[in-house]
C-alpha cells in the first residue's frame, strides 16, 4: 500500500484475449498475494460483494478476471508503529474481510490453509486469504502472532516505510538495525514454526540476507519487482536477491504499479516526491496546497503509464535468473492508486496477463505455475514445516 493518487481511470484495453486465455483463467486458481481492498474499506466503505465505481477490486470484475484467491492486506500505516492502535486497526480490517464474507457466503469465504484455497476453487466460490502488511501490530509480543495467526494472517509483511520493531524499511535511511532487530530475528524463526510465511517486500537488503539466512522455510515478496528496471529503487528487488531468494526457495510476486516496473515512471514519481516535500516544508501537511498537491502535479505532469509488456518483462527476467518456479503475481490492487499499467486497470484484466504470457511463449504448464502454483507451493511448504514444529 503505497499510494500515488487518490482519483481512478476507466481505461479500455487494446490486447485482443483469446478463448484460451479467458479458459486458463477461469479454470485455474489464480493468487493475487497483495490487494488493498481492507484498507480501501477503512477510507472509505463500499460493498464489493456488488459492482463498484472506484477502486480496482470487487466480486463482478472479479469473477470476470478469474480471480478466486486474493490476499486481504491488512495495511498498517508505518505512522501506527510504536502505538496499541496498530493493533487495533489490524484487528478492525480483518472484520472487514469477515463483513465481506458475511454479505455473501455464496461468493467468498476465509481462507486459512492451501487446503482451504483449493476447497473454495472446487465450490465456486472466490477465497480471501489475509496477509499483513506491515508487522507494527506484533507489538514485539510473540502472543499477537499466535492471536492473528488465529484470526487468518498467513504472512507478515516485516516492515513498510519505516523502520518498525522488527525490521528496517527499504523506503528509511536511518537503518535503525542494520537489518532486522533482535525481536525480529527471533520472530522469523517462530513464523517458521507457526505456520506464517515471510514477506521480505519493503524491507532493506540488510533485512532480506538476514531473513534469507535465519529462515527454515522459503520466504516471499508479496509485492515485489525488479530493480534492474529500476536502478538505484531499494524498494524493488536486484538480481543477487532475486538469485539467493530462488536458493531459499521463495516467490517473488510481481508489483504492478508503473512505477515499481519502468525506469520512466519511477523518475516521475521520485520527482512528485521531491516536490511534494518542498510544499511541505513550505505550508505544512494541513495547507491546501499540501492536500491539493497529488492531483494538480499529475494534471500537469502525467503519469507515464508502464504496459502490459512491462510487467512481463519482469517476469520474463525472474524465469532468465532463476526459473518459472520462482515468481507469480502481486499486483498491489487497490494499494498504487491510478499507477496501474495499460491492459491491467483492475482485477477484470487477469486474461490480459495472460494472453501476455501466451504471446511470448509459455506453456499453460508454466502459467498456472506463476498463477498460483509456485505461491500455493511455497505456503504448502511453510504449512508442512509448522505441522512438524
Amino acid at each position: 500500500m503505497f499510494a500515488i493518487s487518490t482519483f481512478y481511470v476507466s481505461h479500455v484495453s487494446a490486447i485482443t484475449v483469446s478463448d484460451k486465455a479467458n479458459k486458463l483463467a477461469q479454470e485455474n486458481i489464480i493468487i493475487d498475494s497483495h490487494i488493498d481492498v481492507p484498507y480501501r474499506l477503512e477510507e472509505k466503505w463500499v460493498d464489493v460483494t456488488k459492482a463498484t465505481k472506484e477502486g480496482d477490486f470487487d466480486y463482478p470484475r472479479a469473477k470476470q478476471g478469474g480471480l478466486n484467491a486474493p490476499f486481504m492486506s491488512i495495511y498498517i500505516p508505518a505512522s501506527l508503529d510504536n502505538s496499541a492502535n496498530s493493533t487495533k486497526l489490524a484487528d478492525k480490517l480483518i472484520d472487514y474481510v469477515e463483513a465481506i464474507v458475511g454479505r455473501a457466503p455464496n461468493k467468498f469465504a476465509i481462507a486459512s490453509s492451501t487446503a482451504d484455497v483449493e476447497q473454495q476453487f472446487a465450490e465456486g466460490l472466490i477465497s480471501l486469504p489475509l496477509g499483513m502488511e506491515n508487522g507494527s501490530p506484533i507489538q514485539g509480543d510473540l502472543a499477537n502472532l499466535q492471536h492473528f495467526y488465529e484470526r487468518g494472517i498467513r504472512y507478515i509483511t516485516l516492515a513498510h516505510s519505516q523502520a518498525n520493531h522488527i525490521s528496517d524499511s527499504s523506503y528509511d535511511l536511518r537503518r535503525k538495525w542494520k537489518g532486522l532487530s533482535p525481536f525480529g530475528k527471533e520472530l522469523v524463526q517462530k513464523m517458521n514454526k507457526v505456520g506464517v510465511l515471510i514477506d521480505i517486500s519493503h524491507v532493506s537488503d540488510a533485512a532480506f540476507y538476514q531473513t534469507i539466512e535465519l529462515s527454515k522455510t522459503p520466504v516471499i515478496a508479496s509485492h515485489s519487482s525488479l530493480r534492474a528496471f529500476t536502478p538505484g529503487f531499494e524498494r524493488n528487488m536486484d538480481d543477487k536477491m532475486i538469485k539467493a531468494l530462488g536458493e531459499n526457495g521463495g516467490v517473488i510476486q510481481i508489483n504492478f504499479g508503473s512505477t515499481f516496473v519502468t525506469k520512466r515512471a519511477n523518475a516521475w514519481s521520485k520527482r512528485r516526491s521531491a516536490e511534494q516535500k518542498v510544499v511541505e516544508d513550505k505550508f505544512g501537511k494541513d495547507s491546501d496546497q499540501y492536500k491539493n498537491f497529488s492531483d494538480e502535479f499529475a494534471a500537469k505532469n502525467p503519469l507515464p503509464y508502464a504496459t502490459l509488456d512491462s510487467v512481463l518483462d519482469h517476469i520474463d527476467h525472474v524465469v532468465k535468473l532463476i526459473g518459472i518456479d520462482h515468481v507469480g503475481i502481486g499486483s498491489d490492487y487497490d494499494g498504487v492508486g491510478d499507477s496501474l499499467p495499460t491492459d491491467l486497470k483492475d482485477v477484470s484484466t487477469y486474461p490480459n496477463l495472460i494472453q501476455g504470457l501466451l504471446n511470448r511463449g509459455y506453456s499453460d504448464k508454466n502459467i498456472i505455475k506463476i498463477l498460483s502454483g509456485n505461491f500455493m507451493r511455497v505456503w504448502k511448504t511453510n504449512e508442512e514445516y509448522a505441522a512438524k514444529h
